[in-house]
């Protein structure tokens, strides 16, 4: 199952200068396996 997140604007860091930066808001696509499918892998 595919589902959309959204994920709010954050602070985040240049690694390579150490300068803080703005991450601008976006959506994320997540996925969740269905129960039986789990159940399959873990025996």
């Amino acid at each position: 199952k595919f589902k959309v997140k959204n994920t709010p604007a954050r602070e985040g860091r240049n690694p390579s200068t150490g300068a803080t930066i703005q991450i601008a808001a976006s959506n994320k696509l997540t996925f969740s396996a269905a129960k039986a499918v789990k159940d399959k892998l873990n025996g």
